[in-house]
């Protein structure tokens, strides 16, 4: 008689675990959420094959903080300056690092000439595929040029096998492509199951934190763009990285959605060429790049993320309604926030937006919410509304409440500062902000109060 598997069910948010099937999970009371899976074997898992890459005494005594030693060598440049600030300053060595994005987005790409530009430094590094064969990386890594003996690759998904490699070889750098695929024999249940990954994820933590091997894990993600698998993965990596942006688009955006040793607001921007992914060093630029002139509706405005301030374009389109209720449409930023902005102009300037519908753009295809936008998205529609373009050379920014003022913002000088850079002349903002701010040469204030001192702008 075939022994019957015993089974578990898991939360798919958060990892708990329950003996039979819930519709609520009772640890992050998320809904429809458990699914059901093979129970882990009461066996000694891969768990022992990373026990044994120990380093003598590593991690066995408690001691005070005093003790630890610590160098320059902590972190280290991966090659690209824009990876490196998402990652706050460079990889944390021992640290793992998840990188999750849409299927051909250049998840793969970016990490391969992260290992070339590695190896080119003179690091070892280790690049596992669970999904290309030897041949099909070759063919890959062609276009993105010359790759040093130091990176050497293998293919394999036997999780016990990878172990035994990452002991001999010890490289500073290991990548898994993808942790989806990563399996162990100790373990019940096929390559990408909650607790396949689970096992995974937790001999390769192990292995960083026992031998010093920063790990990059690629992640596939779920048609909600969350990464696959339970949601204990996310917490167990020390950063999580998205890549984001339209596949058929040239550009692409790194974001931090969580980061141990950095700040999750800073971004990293590249662009898709035919020799790989290539850093944009002056995103403004690139973003205002076939800006039209003279033409109602547009407006330049700045945003902030982290430390960078980035200048965009917002593109209104307002015309007459032919329907008893007015169309909104928002892309690439809030569509709540901009229905808001409608009504305060409306009741505050009197302009009748509730017989036109309204079409909000951020060029580009970026996707903004800070609140230093609602001044440039105002100004973009009463353009659009009275037909008359703002000066090409002039910027936008401050948040705007409910009464119709125009709130300070922060890092004002750095907006500024940005703006006369790219060869801007003068610069619409709240008055409250031009305490202590110096205007850099060639640059105009105009402090506004409130959205009706916004008919001088015209």
């Amino acid at each position: 008689m075939a022994k019957k598997i015993r089974t578990v069910f898991y939360c798919s948010s958060c990892g708990h675990e329950s003996a039979k099937w819930l519709g609520q999970c009772p640890a992050c009371r998320e809904w429809n959420t458990m699914v059901e899976a093979p129970a882990p074997a009461r066996t000694a898992g891969a768990f022992s094959a990373a026990k044994s890459m120990a380093r003598p005494g590593a991690g066995r005594k408690p001691v005070p903080l005093s003790a630890v030693e610590e160098s320059d060598e902590d972190r280290f440049s991966t090659g690209f300056a824009e990876l490196d600030r998402v990652l706050g300053g460079g990889v944390v060595a021992g640290s793992m690092i998840l990188l999750g994005g849409d299927p051909g987005i250049g998840k793969s790409t970016i990490l391969l000439q992260t290992a070339r530009n590695m190896a080119g430094a003179g690091s070892d590094v280790l690049y596992i595929s669970g999904e290309e064969s030897l041949r099909q990386i070759k063919m890959r890594g062609r276009r993105i040029g010359e790759i040093s003996d130091r990176l050497r690759f293998m293919c394999e998904t036997d999780l016990d096998a990878i172990t035994d490699v990452l002991g001999e070889a010890k490289p500073r750098l290991a990548i898994i492509d993808s942790i989806q695929t990563m399996y162990s024999a100790q373990v019940q249940g096929s390559p990408g199951s909650i607790t396949q990954i689970r096992e995974a994820t937790g001999v390769l933590l192990r292995v960083a934190k026992e031998t010093g091997i920063t790990f990059f894990l690629v992640g596939h993600v779920t048609k909600e763009g969350n990464v696959a698998g339970p949601r204990v993965l996310e917490h167990m990596v020390d950063a999580v990285l998205y890549f984001e942006g339209d596949r058929y688009a040239s550009y692409r955006i790194l974001r931090s959605v969580k980061n141990r040793f950095g700040s999750t607001n800073e971004i990293g921007i590249f662009e898709m060429r035919g020799d790989g992914l290539a850093e944009v060093l002056n995103p403004s630029e690139f973003l205002l790049s076939g800006r039209p002139h003279d033409a109602g509706g547009s407006v330049v405005t700045c945003s902030m993320e982290g430390t960078r301030p980035l200048l965009l374009e917002v593109q209104a389109l307002v015309c007459r309604t032919s329907y008893g209720y007015p169309k909104r449409q928002a892309t690439g930023t809030d569509y709540n926030r901009v229905s808001l902005l409608m009504a305060v102009i409306e009741k505050r300037l009197g302009v009748p937006m509730s017989q036109y519908d309204a079409y909000i753009n951020l060029a580009g295809g970026i996707r903004q919410t800070e609140p230093a936008l609602d001044l440039g998205i105002v100004l973009a529609i009463l353009s659009s509304f009275r037909n008359v373009p703002v000066d090409d050379h002039m910027i936008v920014f401050g948040e705007v409440g409910l009464s119709g003022e125009v709130r300070a913002v922060s890092m004002a000088q750095m907006r500024i500062q940005e703006a006369a850079k790219m060869g801007f002349t003068s610069c619409v903002l709240p008055r409250t902000n031009m305490r202590r701010l110096q205007a850099p040469e060639g640059m105009r204030l105009i402090p506004v109060g409130s959205l009706a001192e916004l008919g001088d702008v015209f």
